[in-house]
């Protein structure tokens, strides 16, 4: 986080307090309503704490974060050791577990209830770290496959750039494939991609299912806290594996940057308003589904991996856990201009996923460690 004076980091501090009060009361909606009634929301702060990452007081009726970690990581991850404290509270002030060792049976029955992660705390690497560090491992030989099948994706050839995404994919299929129907103890994460807001343009709907459809995740528009805002908006939650994860979020921010670059050439000179280039990027995320689902059409009946939907019982097994009552929505598009649309499905069309990138701000991989050798 950048140097900033005492007062606007005082003003900082007060917001993510009142974030984490927000986050707090919507955390709740998943208990029933005897518990919901008997949980009083307690004292915030934040602390410089180098052995914890959060901490819940009984006695002061505070549940308290670590500075390092509300300043240096995404907001998914503050939230996660804020329901892990939280079940520390439902322990102590509701379900009155008295002598038992502070992570013990009914701390884990909280956690079940409150739909928290019981090892959010201590020496536990924050989730971001989990999904996106360097330790990441059962994959690794898979990911270096991928890497090279990417890096050729950047070819200027246009059939061996898409040669190379496909096969990529296939690889990246075959390894759903492989856990869906083989292994019964893989783990599944959840994290945010784009950032919480009060208003999503359509195109962020259009993205989240791609992702769902073509990429191996779940997709899962949450409640969470604006912090130019304070208040409470919706953000895009994905949950999956830990790769599917990673290559999920690393498409998702690749086709935005796409979409930009593209909007900016198609509109150069043209002075298009904001509701045209959410025409143009719907029509680019339409174009790239098309030509996915082509291939997969054209392979019909082969050895085709290519990116095709595979049912993960326990993946929605999950979801249902995790969500108990889901609701859908629809979307009614008004005004569309169909030439800028049909342009962007143009693009869409010859839109390849290339190898991966590294986000400098905090070193932290997306998809694929560039690495030589």
């Amino acid at each position: 986080m950048s140097q900033s004076s005492p007062d606007n980091n005082a003003e900082l501090q007060r917001c993510i307090l009142h974030g984490l009060a927000c986050e707090w009361e919507w955390a709740l909606w998943v208990l029933d309503e005897t518990n919901q009634d008997a949980m009083r929301r307690p004292m915030f702060s934040l602390r410089d704490m180098t052995s914890k990452l959060g901490h819940w007081c009984g006695e002061r009726r505070e549940i308290c974060l670590s500075r390092q970690l509300v300043f240096n990581h995404p907001w998914y991850a503050v939230v996660e050791v804020l329901r892990h404290e939280m079940a520390h509270q439902l322990t102590h002030e509701v379900l009155g577990a008295y002598g038992e060792s502070p992570h013990g049976h009914t701390f884990r029955h909280a956690c079940d209830l409150l739909r928290a992660n019981p090892n959010a705390s201590g020496e536990h690497e924050p989730l971001e770290e989990r999904v996106f560090g360097k330790s990441f491992n059962p994959e690794n030989k898979l990911m270096g496959r991928v890497r090279k099948l990417m890096a050729l994706a950047k070819s200027r050839n246009q059939n061996e750039a898409e040669a190379a995404m496909a096969k990529a994919h296939q690889l990246i299929a075959k390894y759903n494939l492989k856990l869906a129907t083989h292994d019964n103890h893989h783990e599944f994460v959840s994290i945010f991609v784009g950032g919480p807001a009060l208003r999503h343009f359509r195109e962020e709907y259009s993205l989240a299912r791609l992702l769902t459809d073509f990429y191996f995740v779940y997709g899962v528009w949450v409640p969470a806290f604006v912090m130019g805002k304070r208040k409470m908006g919706r953000v895009l939650e994905i949950s999956g594996t830990v790769l599917s994860v990673r290559i999920a979020h690393y498409v998702y921010d690749f086709v935005k940057q796409f979409i930009n670059s593209k909007w900016e050439e198609y509109n150069k000179n043209k002075g298009l308003n904001r509701h045209r280039k959410t025409d143009f990027a719907v029509g680019v995320i339409d174009g790239f589904c098309h030509k996915v689902e082509s291939r997969k059409e054209k392979k019909r009946g082969g050895d085709n991996h290519a990116l095709v939907k595979i049912d993960d019982a326990m993946l929605k097994e999950y979801i249902g856990y995790k969500y108990p009552r889901l609701t859908s929505t629809g979307m009614r598009a008004l005004r569309r201009d169909r030439k800028v649309l049909n342009d962007g499905i143009s693009a869409g069309k010859r839109l390849v996923i290339p190898e991966g990138i590294t986000e400098k701000r905090k070193g932290k991989t997306l998809l694929i460690e560039n690495k030589k050798g």
